[in-house]
């Protein structure tokens, strides 16, 4: 199918207003010019843990966030985006509680991967694991099969808790191919346009590799699941955190990616108030990538802009950030940090947050962001201009929960009267409405401190002028009536 380059909107299924239904009104009503580009809803899958990461099955939705009959409804106006965790499914599922009963008894026995799958004796060799690239200090969990006594380890790339709650599953499985094929079957019946692969990059396990974007094999992965969903007109985003060119390999094969640099680039930018890394980045990359400032989890750092940055030049912007009431998520494996100790994975905090609370600065970010080829993708938290939430961190232990706060119709309604929130849905809206961005881009020239950033189509065009020492960003373009107009966002 065809993507819409228009802004697409992030939310979880209860973030705003409670519920699927209560999203779908407002899609219909508040938000209704807003998110032509579409809306990806985070998992409303029942799960057991990581906020929907870690789902039980895809065929359902959990009661408490409605049915498939709201994303139906959400999918007839607007397109659907919805997580498939390839990788792993929740230790909850009836699949994996079928085999924790039954063990290699059990008809869903091939759905995972028992280490002797990967080694033939079945025990894990330290020196193979210090190759991975690890998510938790051990990548498997072990499980006392109840009808035997015997013990099981099974592979588990994710997970807090010990036995891990996000078992992986073996992708070469007939059994696991013919389960994504039923996902998919589902996701068309119910108006789901676009699904993102998530954590796509750790479904091969091979030793003497880093367990982690294996080639060619996750290519041959990656092409077979394209066909089950081309079959079905639907779009695949595959969601890689790595270094860049893993990326650019990913696009140079035609698939949509995440532009996961760009988040960073306009923080240093705006923190450092030089544009010079920024514009040299713009100038070389893919356009066909979706754009995004904030997400769920954090800015990404590491190792998405490995060999991007002067770690010492990023100790400083993370230094800043956590000034300004971030937290970090660090590198667990000691191989893949930089050489000397930098181990930000990823700032977690919300963007408005991190640039100080400052308006202008904010739509600054936002201007960048809706200035660079792609699909522009706004967070529900940074729609907002939603502020760090310390307490949820504090009460959950989790520094995730800083930029996850749910919203009722109330806070909604009043964060719609908020002076920034009304120049960013002006600013939207523009960025949706104005032709110019199906054209051509260019960074145009200018000093370090600006940014000047330019679409054009046909006798169309339309420039961003970004004033890095007051944050003021303006946009000059000619309107139906061939006038020059200049728009102080």
């Amino acid at each position: 199918m065809m993507l819409k380059n228009k802004v697409q909107l992030i939310t979880y299924p209860d973030s705003l207003g409670g519920d699927l239904k209560a999203l779908d009104q407002l899609m219909k009503e508040k938000l209704q010019n807003l998110f032509p580009g579409g809306v990806h809803i985070l998992p409303p899958f029942p799960s057991s843990g990581d906020r929907g990461f870690a789902p039980l099955t895809y065929l359902e939705i959990d009661p408490e966030f409605g049915s498939w009959e709201d994303i139906r409804s959400i999918g007839e106006n607007h397109d659907v985006l919805l997580d498939l965790m390839v990788n792993h499914i929740s230790k909850q599922s009836p699949y994996f509680q079928d085999f924790f009963k039954k063990g290699r008894q059990s008809e869903y026995a091939d759905y995972f991967i028992t280490l002797d799958k990967i080694w033939e004796d079945g025990q894990p060799k330290e020196e193979d694991i210090n190759k991975m690239f690890l998510r938790r200090k051990r990548p498997y969990s072990t499980f006392t099969i109840e009808n035997t006594g015997e013990e099981e380890q099974v592979w588990t790339t994710f997970g807090k808790s010990d036995p891990s709650e996000q078992i992986d599953l073996d992708v070469h499985s007939e059994k696991v191919k013919q389960l994504f094929v039923d996902f998919f079957d589902n996701f068309k019946a119910n108006n789901v346009s676009i699904v993102r692969l998530d954590a796509v990059g750790y479904i091969i396990k091979k030793l003497g590799t880093s367990c982690f974007f294996v080639e060619p094999d996750i290519y041959q992965f990656l092409e077979w699941i394209k066909s089950i969903a081309d079959a079905r007109g639907i779009t695949l985003l595959p969601e890689v955190h790595a270094h860049y060119e893993t990326q650019y390999k990913l696009a140079e094969k035609g698939y949509w990616i995440y532009d996961f640099i760009l988040p960073y680039r306009v923080l240093e930018t705006l923190i450092n108030r030089r544009s010079d890394a920024l514009k040299s980045y713009l100038k070389d990359r893919p356009h066909k990538q979706f754009t995004m400032l904030d997400c769920h989890d954090g800015i990404p750092v590491k190792p998405d802009l490995d060999d991007l940055i002067d770690t010492k030049e990023a100790q400083s912007i993370v230094d800043e950030a956590v000034k300004r009431g971030s937290n970090l998520s660090l590198i667990l494996s000691d191989e893949h940090k930089s050489e000397d100790g930098f181990d930000v994975h990823q700032i977690r905090c919300t963007y408005y947050s991190v640039l100080n609370e400052n308006d202008d600065a904010y739509l600054a970010a936002r201007a960048i962001q809706f200035f660079t080829p792609g699909i522009p993708q706004v967070y529900y938290v940074g729609l907002l201009a939603g502020e760090n939430n310390e307490e949820k961190v504090n009460e959950t232990g989790d520094g995730r929960e800083i930029n996850r706060e749910n919203f009722t119709i109330e806070q909604i309604e009043a964060a719609f009267n908020k002076d920034v929130v009304k120049r960013l849905t002006e600013l939207i809206r523009f960025r949706n409405e104005y032709d110019a961005f199906n054209g051509d881009f260019k960074v145009l020239d200018s000093r370090d401190d600006e940014v000047t950033l330019h679409f054009a189509k046909d006798h169309l065009y339309c420039t961003l002028h970004i004033d890095l020492t007051t944050y003021q960003a303006t946009i000059v373009y000619l309107n139906e009536f061939d006038e020059v107009v200049e728009y102080v966002i």
